[in-house]
């Protein structure tokens, strides 16, 4: 599975990268962004409760 920002939607409120931070994390610019190319399958469920979290809905996880 992949994860995917719409970074020009994105508020910088920073709750995907505190819910997980094995997949997300706030640039320099305090966007939200993807660190890993896959998810680990460790991290999908966690992965999918910050896109459910998402107060703008700009996360995917497919």
């Amino acid at each position: 599975m992949k994860a995917y920002v719409d970074q020009s939607g994105c508020i910088g409120c920073g709750l995907c990268a505190s819910i997980c931070p094995e997949v997300f994390e706030m640039n320099d610019d305090n966007i939200a962004q993807v660190i890993c190319e896959e998810i680990p399958e460790d991290q999908i469920e966690t992965a999918i409760e910050a896109q459910d979290g998402c107060p703008v809905s700009v996360i995917t996880v497919e």
